[in-house]
């Protein structure tokens, strides 16, 4: 085996006879091109809608319940894709991200989640470790479409304004502290009310507004 590896390896160092330098650096470049556009185009792919819920507990839990908020209907038209809450725009942080999710498709393998019923006995802990991720990284996957310096505080409830003019531009809250629930239901066992969210975020006279108003929007129709 080692005779083996240093004969290869001797191969590879070794110049090149038949071919200039100029043909290997080319070649080189154009292979390195199709490899980063297959990476590229693999790791587009798994952002995508039909990707996330091809397995049918994905289907059949988060994006039907999603369904009934605001981020999938609403007067603007723009509907948020599972990759635009859970996935980060940045390269960097996106492969953090791939990797770090690489373990769910473990989870998948041995069915960890199956059923409903399994799916609610993991909600409050699948949802505090989301919540944790997105306080670390200061909610950059909100970041993704919520643009803070284009907010107009005049067009948002009063209470709204105040939150995001003072705890969210100081750095004293991130997105997610207010808005837990935005687009998924929020656990049993975290109190089930959006009051809840904001006194867990210590801004005790905030209220997740958009959340309620998107709920409040769904029932309506």
């Amino acid at each position: 085996m080692k005779r083996w590896l240093g004969r290869y390896w001797r191969l590879l160092t070794r110049p090149s006879v038949h071919f200039s330098l100029g043909f290997l650096t080319l070649g080189g470049f154009i292979a390195g091109v199709i490899f980063w556009g297959g990476f590229n185009t693999a790791m587009e792919a798994t952002n995508t809608q039909q990707f996330c819920v091809s397995c049918h507990e994905m289907e059949r839990n988060p994006l039907r319940e999603m369904q009934d908020t605001i981020h999938y209907t609403n007067r603007s038209g723009v509907r948020a894709q599972c990759a635009d809450c859970h996935v980060p725009h940045g390269w960097t942080h996106k492969i953090a991200r791939k990797m770090e999710a690489s373990k769910e498709v473990w989870g998948w393998v041995f069915g960890t989640i199956r059923t409903e019923e399994q799916f609610e006995e993991k909600r409050l802990e699948l949802a505090q470790r989301e919540w944790a991720r997105l306080e670390a990284n200061d909610s950059l996957e909100c970041r993704n479409c919520h643009e803070f310096d284009s907010m107009d505080f005049t067009a948002q409830s009063s209470r709204a304004a105040r939150a995001h003019s003072t705890s969210l531009a100081s750095g004293e809250a991130t997105c997610i502290d207010c808005h837990k629930g935005i687009a998924h239901e929020l656990p049993a066992g975290h109190h089930g009310s959006y009051e809840a969210a904001a006194l867990e975020s210590g801004i005790p006279d905030v209220i997740s507004w958009v959340t309620h108003l998107g709920r409040v929007e769904a029932a309506e129709k």
